[in-house]
C-alpha cells in the first residue's frame, strides 16, 4: 500500500491546535504591547522632548567592574531580549521533540520556507546597496527576520477564522526565522571573540543542563547559573541573546519515565514556557521596542531622504517583497519537487497572505540595525525608517489579502468544529467518524450526514 503524500500546510492534531491557539492568545496580547512601546518611542523621539528620550536611553546602569555598565538600551536588546529568545527556543525544541513537527515531513516545509524567507530580502538589500555608501552592506540581515509578535497580534485582528494549519505555520516559520537570524548574529555580527570567556560560559550552561534533566527547577538554582551564562556569553563578543537559545535547548520537552512518561502531563519545558512567555511578551520584547523604536526621522524633509536612501529602500523592498517571494516560493518548491501537496482546503492566496505577514520585520531586525551600523549613526537611523516602513507595508498588504479570504477561513471554520458527537473533540480532529453507533452495534447516520 503506498503512503498517501504529505499534506503542505494541513491541519495538525487537535491537542496541538489547542496549544498553537493558547500561544497565540498570548503573543497577540504581546503584540499590542510592543505596538504600543514602539509608538510611544517614536512619536516622544520626534516631539520637542526627543532629546529626553535619548538621555534616558543612553543612561547607564550596572557595575563597571564587570563590564556591565550598559546603556538602558543595550540591556532591553542583550538582557531583555535573551528572555524571549528563550522562550522561542523552548518552543521551537517542543515543536520538534513532541509537536507536530516531529514528523520530518511537515518538519521540513517551515525550515524551507524559513532559510528561502531570509534568503530572498537579503538577496534584495544587496542589489539595492551594491555601490551604495561605505560600510552599507554589513546590514545585509536586517530584513531577514519575522516579528513573532507584531505578526501573531495583526493575524488575531484580520482574520481571527485562518485554518490552524497556517496559524501553526506562521508561528514555527517565525521561531525558527529568529533562529537562524541569532545564528546569523553570533556568527556575522561578532566582531571581537574572547574564547577563554565562551569556555566558561559552558560551564554554567551544563551545570544548568544537567540539573533541568534531573527535572530540577528550582529558581534559586537554575536563575543563577543562567545569568552566569549570560555574562560570560556578553563578555565573550558573541551576542548575549545566543545565551537564552542555549539554555532552552538544554531544558527537556517530556516528562521522564519516573514521572509517568510522556502522557504524564507537561513537561519541563512547557512548564517554563507557561510561566516566561508572559514576561516575554508583555515586559521584555515591549520595552526592547520603546527603547529601539525611537527614531527622529527630522520632519517631513528627513522623512523623505531616509525613504530616498538605499538601506532603508532595500529593507522596505526586502521586508514587503523579498519575504513574499521567498516564502512562496519556497513553498511552491517544495511542492513541487516532492510528493507533498497544498491543503485541499487551502489556495495559494492564503499562502501568499502568510507571506506577507513573514514581512513583518521588527524586533531582530532593530537587534541586527544596532550591531550593523552603531546606535545614533545615519546609517542606523535610515535603517529604523526602513524597518519601520516595510513592516506597516506588509501588514497593511497582508490585511487586504487575508481579509478578501477570511468569509471562507470562517466557512472552514464553522464545517470543522461541528462535534457531532458531542465528545468534547470536533469532528475534523475526531478520528472516529461522524457515525453513531446504536445499542444493537448497527451504524447509523449521524444528523448532519442525513441533512
Amino acid at each position: 500500500m503506498t503512503t498517501p503524500p504529505p499534506e503542505l500546510l494541513g491541519r495538525g492534531s487537535w491537542p496541538e491546535a489547542q496549544r498553537i491557539a493558547a500561544v497565540l492568545r498570548k503573543e497577540t496580547v504581546g503584540g499590542a504591547l510592543l505596538l504600543a512601546g514602539a509608538a510611544v518611542a517614536f512619536v516622544w523621539a520626534n516631539s520637542p522632548w526627543g532629546d529626553v528620550y535619548e538621555t534616558l536611553r543612553d543612561t547607564r546602569v550596572g557595575p563597571a567592574s564587570l563590564h556591565l555598565d550598559l546603556t538602558l538600551g543595550t540591556w532591553a536588546a542583550d538582557g531583555l531580549l535573551a528572555i524571549f529568545f528563550f522562550v522561542a527556543g523552548l518552543e521551537l525544541k517542543r515543536e520538534f521533540v513532541a509537536g507536530d513537527l516531529r514528523d520530518p515531513r511537515r518538519a521540513a516545509l517551515p525550515i524551507t520556507a524559513a532559510i528561502g524567507g531570509m534568503a530572498v530580502p537579503a538577496l534584495v538589500f544587496v542589489l539595492f546597496n551594491l555601490g551604495g555608501p561605505e560600510g552599507a552592506l554589513r546590514g545585509w540581515a536586517i530584513p531577514s527576520a519575522t516579528d513573532i509578535a507584531f505578526a501573531l497580534a495583526v493575524l488575531a485582528v484580520i482574520s481571527t477564522h485562518l485554518p490552524s494549519g497556517l496559524r501553526t505555520f506562521l508561528l514555527t516559520l517565525a521561531v525558527v526565522d529568529d533562529l537562524l537570524a541569532i545564528v546569523v548574529i553570533a556568527i556575522f555580527y561578532t566582531e571581537t571573540l574572547s574564547v577563554p570567556a565562551l569556555l566558561l560560559s559552558l560551564l554554567p550552561l551544563a551545570l544548568f543542563g544537567l540539573l533541568v534533566q534531573k527535572r530540577i527547577s528550582s529558581w534559586w538554582l537554575l536563575l543563577p547559573l543562567a545569568a552566569l551564562t549570560w555574562v560570560f556569553m556578553h563578555e565573550s563578543g558573541v551576542h548575549a541573546t545566543v545565551a537564552g537559545v542555549l539554555l532552552a535547548f538544554t531544558v527537556p520537552v517530556v516528562r521522564s519515565d519516573a514521572a509517568g512518561g510522556p502522557d504524564a502531563g507537561p513537561g519541563l519545558a512547557e512548564q517554563f514556557e507557561h510561566r516566561l512567555r508572559p514576561l516575554s511578551a508583555g515586559v521584555a520584547v515591549p520595552v526592547f521596542a520603546f527603547f529601539s523604536a525611537g527614531v527622529a526621522v527630522g520632519g517631513l524633509s528627513g522623512l523623505r531622504d531616509s525613504l530616498g536612501n538605499t538601506i532603508a529602500l532595500g529593507i522596505a523592498v526586502g521586508l514587503l517583497l523579498g519575504k513574499a517571494i521567498g516564502i512562496t516560493g519556497s513553498t511552491w518548491l517544495v511542492s513541487r519537487f516532492t510528493r507533498a501537496q497544498l491543503d485541499e482546503d487551502l489556495g495559494w492566496p492564503d499562502v501568499i497572505g502568510l507571506s506577507l505577514l513573514g514581512g513583518m520585520g521588527f524586533t531582530v531586525s532593530l537587534l541586527i540595525t544596532e550591531l550593523a551600523y552603531g546606535v545614533g549613526s545615519p546609517s542606523y537611523d535610515h535603517a529604523k525608517v526602513g524597518i519601520l516602513g516595510g513592516t506597516v507595508a506588509a501588514a497593511l498588504l497582508a490585511a487586504v489579502v487575508l481579509r478578501l479570504r477570511n468569509r471562507r477561513y470562517r466557512r472552514m471554520y464553522d464545517e470543522e468544529h461541528r462535534d457531532v458527537d458531542h465528545d468534547g473533540i470536533p469532528d475534523a480532529w475526531d478520528p472516529v467518524d461522524d457515525r453513531r453507533i446504536d445499542p444493537s452495534g448497527d451504524h447509523r447516520s449521524s444528523p448532519s450526514a442525513e441533512s
